[in-house]
This record gives C-alpha cells, structure tokens and sequence, in this order.
C-alpha cells in the first residue's frame, strides 16, 4: 500500500543530533495513499507506553529544520516524537511535488496520528501534535476534526488560508482582489497544462534586497544561512507550485476552531510580524465556546517570528513540556 521511498539515513539536520535519544526514519501512509516520511525520536531507555507527539512546519520548511529539532527536544524530556515532511515536499511521497493543500495537508497530521496509535511503544490515549508557522493552522484543524489529538500546539501561526484570501494583514481583503488573484492563478494553470511541468513561486527572495522588509529579512536570516538551509527546503530554494495558492483562496481552515474540546496552546513571538494569526485566532477559538477553558495564548515578550523555529533559549520548551503532561494523561 505504502510507496517506497529513497530515505537518507545519514544525519542531514540543521540541528545537533542528541546523544540521549534514539532515531530512525519512518514512513506512513495518509488517507489520500500518499507515503509520509518522518524521522522518529525516542528517548533513550525507555520503558512501557509512550505519550506521542508528531509535529510538522514550518510551511515550506521539511523534517531536517525546524520541526526535527522540535521532535528531538521533546524526545529528550521524555516523549515518543516524529518530525514529518508533508504530502509532496521533502522526502515524502505524492506527485506533482512541492504542491500544498489545506486538506490533504491536515489529513497529513491525522496519518502521523495514525501511525503512532499502532506502535507497541505509544499509548494511543495520549497523543498530541505540534504545528510550526503554516502548520499551526493545520494542527488547529486537524485537532477540529480528529478526536484522537488529545493535545494542540500552535507555534509561531500562520493561517495559510487567510494570507491567501486577504494578503498580509488583510490588505487585500476584497472581492476584486481576490478575483485578480484567481484570473492570474487560473491563466498559470492552463500554461502548467500546456507545458507539461509547473511553474515555481520562488523561495525567501535572495540576494537580499537592501529595503526588504524585517520580516523578509528575518526569513532570510533562517532559510538562506548556515542556520537553516537544507536542499530539500521548498522556501531555502525554488518554493511552492505558483498554482498551490488556488484551494487556499477558498477554503478557510479554521471555521469551527471553537468546537475544539481538547486541550490547545498557542505560542507566538511578541515582535512576530504574524503574531496577529494567533491573536485572532485564539480569541475566534474561544469566543462563545463552552471548551474555552483548556485553550491559552502565550505571547514571548520580544521574540520575532523565526525565533521559535530554532532559538532553543527562547522557545518555551519548559512549557511546551508541562502542556503535555497535563494534557495527555
């Protein structure tokens, strides 16, 4: 059932591999029969069933960068983790590559929990996710939508589908904007159909243009440097599929978030240019819901966006770790 991947075994991350826990590449299969690699972390020694969590993100970014060195800092406190590369990016399977859907995308997240639930090592009743950038808001709707996810965290969201629908800060929140978008996404398809190949969007801009933006800068300072690249990063290269921006457009991810009923922390830097995705995101979560009780927001006084993708003095793993432990009893 499974598609077999070409898996590198040698170490490839942009992050120290611990000597306290144990790792190995892994491969599941999601709903859609797409092959998932991931790369499990599990501390070293352990004994009986685990509490699990799989994290993936940020939006672009594969296994290798930030969310292995959320999944192998997790391992050593204690947890049984995965870091996976979504449907059609890094070494995970599906074609056409480097394509993004909101919906296989939090079907990706529901897999990961699939896979954990059948290991002999993980207790099935204790399982969270952790989504990073882009896929905070995957793990927000996949926690919707899967009853198994007993725990959430969102670090450093984005909503995908709202930065699609209305541009940055809701700039381009109209209907004509949004049609213009449509009729140049539609007019790259039919050229994509007639090619035989898809155009790319491009990654994090470089050279580095002298009055870019700080938060084009800040992704720079990551994607471009020895911090963070990888060649299998779709933004430290080429990026997405130009056309991959169509569902996103239609399909707002995060309509019934305030009929979550499991427990949900979302993360995010104080000086973040996204820090309005998780400002609004956890008022729209918690607004009028009776499950409003288990959800909290965390704002990191001066930290910026790609902060909590590496900065290990920064993301609050002392926290991230109570979370759990509270949460996936």
């Amino acid at each position: 059932m499974e598609e077999r991947l070409i898996l590198t075994e040698e170490w490839d991350k942009v992050f120290p591999e611990s000597k306290k826990v144990d790792h190995r590449k892994v491969t599941f299969h999601n709903r859609y029969g797409i092959t998932l690699a991931a790369d499990l972390y599990a501390p070293q020694n352990a004994a009986g069933k685990l509490q699990a969590i799989a994290v993936s993100g940020p939006f672009g970014a594969v296994k290798e960068q930030s969310s292995g060195l959320y999944a192998q800092a997790m391992a050593e406190r204690g947890f049984l983790t995965i870091a996976f590369d979504p449907s059609f990016t890094g070494e995970s399977g599906g074609s056409p590559r480097y394509v993004a859907s909101p919906d296989i995308n939090t079907e990706d997240f529901s897999a990961a929990v699939d896979f954990l639930s059948v290991q002999d090592n993980v207790d099935p009743e204790r399982i969270g996710i952790i989504g990073i950038c882009g896929w905070g808001g995957m793990a927000l709707n996949a926690a919707a939508n899967d009853t198994r996810i007993k725990a959430t965290i969102a670090s450093t969201m984005y909503d995908m589908t709202r930065v699609n629908a209305k541009g940055y800060f809701d700039t381009e929140d109209s209907e004509e904007a949004r049609y213009e978008k449509r009729k140049a996404l539609n007019a790259q398809r039919t050229a994509d159909y007639n090619s035989g190949t898809y155009a790319r969007a491009g990654g994090v801009v470089d050279p580095l243009p002298e009055d870019a933006p700080f938060f084009v800068k800040d992704y720079y300072d990551y994607y471009k440097t020895e911090r963070g690249y990888t060649e299998r990063s779709l933004n430290s290269n080429d990026g997405w599929n130009t056309t991959s921006s169509l569902s996103f457009l239609n399909m707002p991810i995060l309509r019934y978030s305030n009929e979550i009923r499991s427990a949900v922390l979302m993360i995010h830097g104080e000086k973040a240019h996204s820090c309005y995705f998780s400002r609004d995101a956890y008022a729209d979560m918690v607004k009028n819901s009776p499950y409003a009780g288990n959800k909290d927001l965390l704002i990191i006084p001066g930290a910026v966006h790609t902060d909590l993708y590496d900065q290990k003095n920064i993301i609050p793993f002392d926290k991230i770790q109570q979370f759990f432990q509270e949460n996936l009893k």
